[in-house]
Parts: C-alpha cells; structure tokens; sequence
C-alpha cells in the first residue's frame, strides 16, 4: 500500500488539471494512500477527489507578503511537521516550479519531477532524485498524468477521469434553466468585451435560459451587475467559496467562460463547456472534457471570437439553441 504525496499547489486550473493523476494512480493501485500539498485557497478543489486522503495546505503566497510575521513562521512550522511525520514511497511535483521544488524537500521520500528541458523553470530540477522527460508541447492535463506515470512505473489509462464528488449541496439558486457565464480572468488581455457578454445573455434569454454572472472580487462584481443591468433574467449571485461555485457550475445547462481556471473546473464537473480565448493559445491549456462532457475552444491569441461563434459552439455542446 504506497504513500504518494502529490505537490502541485497553484493557481485553480493547475490544481484542477492535477485531478487525473489521482485517479490514474488509485485505478493502478487501489490502495495508495494519496496526500496532496495544495495552495490554502484551492485545498477544497484537491479534497473534492474521494482519492486523496490529506490535502495538506500552504499559504506562500500569503507567508512571503509578510516574511517577518511570526505567525506565518509558525503556520509553515505547522506544514513541515505534518510532513516529517510520514515516510512517503514517491514524491512527485507536476508543478516543476523552483518553489514547488523546494517544497518537496521537506518531504521524506524519493522526489521526482520534470527534468531541466521539461520543467516551467529548469532549475527546480536541481531539487529532485529522480527527474523524467516529458515533452512542453503536450496539454497540461497530459503532461501532469505522464509524470506520474513515468515516476510510478505505469501506463496511463486511456480514460481521463477527473474523479470529483460534490458534497451534498443547499438549495439550487434558482428553479429555471440557466447558464453560467464566467467573464472574469486574472489578464485584462484575456477578457471578452462586456458588450458581447450582453449579446450573448440577451440570446440566452431569447432560448428561455437565464445568465447566472458569478464575480471574485469587487471590480468583478461590478462587472457582473454591469452585464446584469441589460439582462431581466439574469442573476449576481453572493460571493461564493469552491464548494458553493461548484454546485453552481454543475446544476447549469452550460458554462459559457474565459480563460480562468473556474471554466477548467466546470469542464471537471462534466458541464458542457464553451471556453473562449482572447489572449492565449488554447492548445496547451484548453479545457478538457471530464466524464464525457462536450466542450468547446474558441479564440486564440488576437483572434477575439464573435457571439455568434459561441452561439454555434453552444449549440455543437448541448444541441439547442441558435447556430
């Protein structure tokens, strides 16, 4: 029965895109005790796979804005403790980031993971016992489940299973068909133009679906009630943790979404997804479909796709509505 502990901490999409390995590695060995150490803000998203037995959380983006406080001096105490207090069988970092590397020094254990041509940053690699090639060229999704397979001595399923189970949730938001539109993302360069989010909500409208405009902040809260204003049907809902978001994400029709790592999330769920890119290439981190879900990539770098592309996505993805 194999201890692993899996580090790959950050940001949501990356966490998400990590889920297949867990599923990879319990169909190979049914028994594995699987911990995973995960950034604080994304520790529910690990915990969400029946497969992991600890998510044990770190807050270095919050520990190194305030280097001198001794509380978060005794936080990391509190991580390189939980630890120390297990010997595990393989290490494997598929962030290949230096400091994901160096958090895999506190573990005991065989460390593995990308090799100096294969990692984000080549000189995480000097942090590992044992290093694998694995191309740059590949999907994340792809590159995360080759690692472990070549760390662990197997082959990957041909299946990709994300493995989530939603904990029973409250009361639905509403009683009427609707679609998640996720306009918010970390790069302004990445944003679609509110004006074509109020297009496409006015045709979702038109089909009977109302837009549900989910927000992280107050700028994108803003946003939200800007897009909102020009739609009767459409809804801001209160700020919402993973677990709320996720139930959200997975009661819709549909998930109309940016590039953000909640539209990664939703595919995950298994929603159909429409996913546009405005700002980046979609070939290495496109959404990818979880239990057999229809998704769509849109867009690429410069190449703003028009509502009238999403709409015929849309369609391709649930078979309603307009092409």
């Amino acid at each position: 029965m194999p201890n692993i502990l899996l580090i790959k901490t950050s940001s949501l999409g990356d966490v998400v895109h990590n889920l297949p390995v867990v599923s990879d590695i319990r169909a190979r060995f049914p028994d594995a005790k699987i911990d995973w150490v995960v950034e604080e803000a994304y520790r529910d998203i690990a915990g969400m796979h029946p497969g992991v037995r600890l998510a044990i959380p770190v807050a270095v983006r919050r520990w190194r804005s305030n280097l001198l406080n001794p509380a978060h001096w005794h936080e990391f105490g509190r991580f390189r403790q939980t630890l120390s207090g297990v010997h595990y069988d393989c290490v494997i970092d598929t962030q290949g980031l230096i400091k994901s590397a160096l958090l895999s020094r506190f573990a005991s254990g065989p460390r593995h993971g990308y090799g100096a041509a294969s990692a984000r940053e080549p000189l995480a690699a000097k942090f590992y016992d044992v290093v694998h090639a694995v191309p740059r060229d590949l999907h994340a999704v792809v590159r995360n489940r080759r690692l472990a397979a070549l760390a662990l001595g197997y082959e990957p399923p041909a299946a990709l299973d994300y493995g989530i189970e939603l904990p029973p949730g409250g009361a639905p938001i509403t009683d009427k068909p609707y679609c998640v539109l996720l306009h918010a993302t970390s790069s302004t360069g990445k944003l679609w133009p509110e004006s074509s989010w109020e297009r496409l909500g006015h045709e979702l409208e038109r089909q009977g679906q109302a837009a549900i405009l989910p927000w992280g902040n107050a700028a994108e809260r803003a946003r939200s009630e800007r897009i909102a204003r020009s739609l009767p049907q459409a809804m801001v809902p209160p700020a919402q943790g993973i677990l709320g978001i996720s139930s959200l994400l997975a009661g819709a029709k549909a998930v109309i979404g940016v590039d953000t790592g909640l539209s990664h999330l939703a595919a995950a769920l298994g929603c159909p997804v429409v996913a546009i890119y405005c700002g980046t290439h979609p070939r290495l981190t496109g959404v990818v479909a979880g239990q057999g879900a229809p998704v769509r990539n849109l867009g690429d770098t410069g190449a703003v796709p028009e509502v009238s592309e999403v709409l015929s996505a849309l369609h391709e993805a649930t078979g309603k509505g307009t092409a």
